[in-house]
């Protein structure tokens, strides 16, 4: 009997261990599923970021000419941000703000040829999204040094052309013949998706070089013969400040040849024929961007993951179209530094969806923005916020914004530092102590300087000290 027993004791306990490991691997099976489960419901993001494309070219943004249907409609049904700025208005600049979030004062890039260090890389969110099991996608221009981090991507195709700063807009594709770039990379998109759209999460970033004119003596837009006779029928308005006297306003520093803004403006908008022919090159181009985007919002359909997928578009930096008898961005003007940014998440509260903003956005904030969509925290050294949390009362509203530029300096560009607020904008051209002060809803064409207007003394000294403390945070 006490054998029986001590066999019976053996047997429960073989049991009861059988038991705990059925249980314990019927946990970890469920812990697994459940794990898969969460990877699984992650969002599809895909960043879509347009070279030159000002806040005003868009329709949804009230431009009644250019041609914009599935921007607007993507626009529309999403989050619009009226109010969405960069805080350098240069590409390589701005693209490292976008990857790093954070101000150039902190991620260093000053130039066409810096490349982000390993260490700043991995906090870029490619490399964080990519870290957490996202499959990752790039295509178009980097923008970002001479070395491309293609080895960071799962899906790589870089625009590019060798050594030189930007894309060429005219290639030889796959099939040996020439190739828009708008084009290419409209194949690349359906590439990426017909391999990757069934492997989720993904987030795929897309960086046109359209309505970034091609770089020459002078510079030319270079437009898909299927656009070219686009807007024949219609006149361009002429911007208000293209009037000679905007650009006879200016300092003697400023009012050079050597100016790049004056020199590029002379190629492209000199003279009226000229102005009329480029701006609706300039549109020509963007709509060509947005047949790209109709025909991948389609896919997106045909895939069954529309529901699932997030779209984020936002410019660069803006562009002088005229303005201030100008060409190009740099400047701390509205037509510069404002840009179009739209989200359009159907994943998000109703309350997000066909919502216009009027809060401050930054290029500083996609990448927050982003990691916040795929459920990460922004690691410490980012300076942007997340948007949806913004605009749900989450974290302050945003008063201010520094800007910054200092590529080249004077004369070619002559450096400059400022503020903006939701009000006024303050700018001063650092290397000639110039300044000026503008009351944006008043004066929303930055036509009466009114820093030297005793009226506006206190604002003036109010934003001095904004200037400073900010610029004091942004490293």
């Amino acid at each position: 009997m006490q054998i029986i027993s001590v066999i019976s004791r053996k047997n429960s306990i073989r049991s009861l261990s059988l038991c705990v490991v059925l249980m314990v691997v019927g946990l970890m099976a469920f812990c697994k599923k459940e794990a898969v489960k969460a990877v699984d419901e992650r969002p599809n993001i895909i960043f879509i970021l347009t070279d030159d494309q000002r806040f005003d070219a868009l329709g949804a943004r009230g431009n009644s000419i250019i041609q914009t249907p599935n921007m607007d409609k993507l626009a529309k049904a999403g989050i619009l941000f009226r109010n969405a700025y960069v805080t350098t208005s240069i590409c390589c600049v701005s693209r490292a703000s976008i990857l790093t979030g954070q101000y150039e004062s902190r991620h260093n890039i000053n130039d066409f040829n810096t490349d982000l260090s390993a260490q700043a890389l991995s906090q870029t969110y490619p490399a964080l999204l990519k870290h957490a099991g996202y499959k990752m996608g790039f295509i178009g221009k980097f923008g970002v040094g001479t070395r491309p981090p293609g080895r960071l991507f799962n899906y790589w195709v870089n625009t590019e052309a060798g050594d030189k700063l930007q894309p060429d807009y005219i290639t030889i594709g796959k099939n040996g013949q020439p190739i828009h770039d708008t084009d290419t990379i409209g194949h690349a998109i359906q590439e990426f998706l017909g391999e990757y759209g069934s492997k989720q999460p993904f987030c795929l970033s897309v960086s046109f070089k359209a309505p970034h004119e091609q770089d020459g003596d002078p510079p030319t837009y270079v437009v898909q013969p299927r656009y070219q006779h686009l807007y024949d029928n219609i006149t361009i308005p002429t911007p208000l400040t293209a009037a000679p006297e905007y650009w006879n306003k200016f300092p003697d520093f400023f009012r050079t040849e050597e100016n790049f803004g004056r020199l590029r403006w002379h190629g492209l908008f000199g003279t009226p024929e000229l102005f009329q022919e480029n701006v609706k090159n300039y549109y020509r181009l963007i709509t060509g961007v947005d047949d790209v985007l109709g025909e991948m919002t389609q896919k997106l359909e045909q895939l069954g993951i529309d529901k699932k997928t997030i779209i984020i578009l936002m410019g660069d930096n803006g562009m002088f179209l005229g303005e201030h008898g100008m060409e190009g961005k740099w400047y701390g003007y509205e037509e510069s530094i404002r840009v179009p940014m739209f989200i359009y998440d159907p994943t998000a509260p109703g309350k997000l969806q066909g919502y216009t903003s009027n809060q401050i956005a930054l290029n500083i904030d996609i990448a927050p923005t982003i990691l916040a969509m795929a459920g990460l925290k922004a690691p410490y050294g980012m300076q942007g916020v997340n948007l949806e949390d913004m605009l749900q009362g989450k974290l302050p509203a945003r008063e201010d914004f520094f800007y910054q530029h200092y590529y080249l300096g004077s004369p070619s560009i002559p450096k400059e530092e400022g503020i903006v607020t939701k009000r006024f904008k303050y700018m001063k051209f650092i290397e000639h102590n110039y300044e000026e002060l503008y009351d944006i809803p008043n004066d929303p064409h930055e036509t009466t300087n009114l820093a030297k207007d005793p009226k506006y003394i206190a604002i003036l000294t109010d934003l001095r000290q904004r200037l400073k403390d900010r610029k004091k945070a942004s490293f």
